[in-house]
């Protein structure tokens, strides 16, 4: 039987709030198990205990009790940190080095060897769309190439769980799309991806099952279609229609005792407009 990538048993944190006498609990009894090669989507309003829960299962913190197991081991053993990848909301980059540069210290940090090293940041270039600037001073990129030139940093090792806070901040459409076909390509070759994201949409499109976080506590988690789903609806999409088809199936459906809530034309969004009418118009 395959171990999960992640599992969070009971899990608590507590702060103790300096020159008071009382504590302020981040994460409250945590239950959570993530599978191998699932995407994940970990939601919550601003102090709901995300990032405190994501510095838990990093073993940057520890927390108050509780277990937590990174593919089947104590997330306090060393040999896990070699499995994970990780790009926080706001990370911290040495302006003065290029691209090509920054993959190349994090690749010694990781232990790689020098072909190795070679390879990777050639393909991860690549990857993330930043191979035109390789050799540019990190002084110069954009807030958006930051955060591709991060996401490189975090995958340089090839680790099996990939965990992202706020991915796709400061990213064009156009490349917010490509972060969601980065982690599409990840899932198939079977990492798993763990995201806290304030942005809806693209949890909705990426992401196999998500969790809702307010107040340390995990008040829904499932897959997404089940999750959206309303009850006791059902909607059809039809296409090229009638005015007079439309009219006897909502006879039909009257007859029956169920009722017609809405009739619309189905929409897109502004996101998948947006790439649309940008793209027709490079061409």
């Amino acid at each position: 039987m395959t171990k999960p990538a992640i599992r969070l048993v009971g899990v608590s944190k507590a702060f103790p709030v300096p020159f008071r006498r009382r504590v302020v609990v981040a994460v409250r009894d945590l239950n959570l198990e993530i599978g191998a090669g699932e995407v994940y989507g970990l939601l919550g309003p601003n102090g709901s205990g995300k990032s405190t829960t994501l510095k838990i299962i990093l073993g940057l913190i520890t927390p108050t009790r509780g277990t937590v197991e990174i593919f089947g081991c104590d997330n306090s053993a060393v040999a896990t940190r070699r499995d994970i990848g990780f790009l926080p909301e706001n990370a911290y980059f040495h302006k003065f080095l290029t691209g090509a540069e920054t993959l190349r210290f994090h690749a010694r940090l990781s232990g790689l060897n020098r072909r190795e090293t070679n390879d990777r940041i050639d393909a991860l270039l690549e990857t993330v769309g930043l191979a035109h600037a390789r050799n540019a001073r990190l002084g110069t990129y954009s807030k958006g190439m930051l955060q591709r030139i991060g996401l490189a940093q975090a995958l340089i090792h090839d680790p099996q769980l990939l965990v992202l806070d706020e991915p796709p901040a400061a990213v064009d459409p156009a490349g917010s799309r490509d972060i969601q076909n980065l982690i599409a390509s990840l899932k198939k070759r079977g990492v798993t991806v763990l995201l806290s994201s304030h942005l809806l949409t693209q949890v909705q499109e990426i992401c196999d099952r998500v969790g809702i976080l307010h107040r340390g506590t995990l008040l829904r988690e499932g897959h997404v279609e089940n999750l959206l789903a309303v009850e006791n609806q059902t909607e059809l999409v039809l296409e090229n229609a009638s005015s007079d088809l439309l009219e006897a199936l909502e006879r039909q459906v009257a007859s029956a005792n169920a009722r017609v809530v809405v009739r619309r034309k189905p929409q897109t969004s502004l996101e998948q407009l947006f790439l649309k009418e940008t793209e027709s118009g490079d061409k």
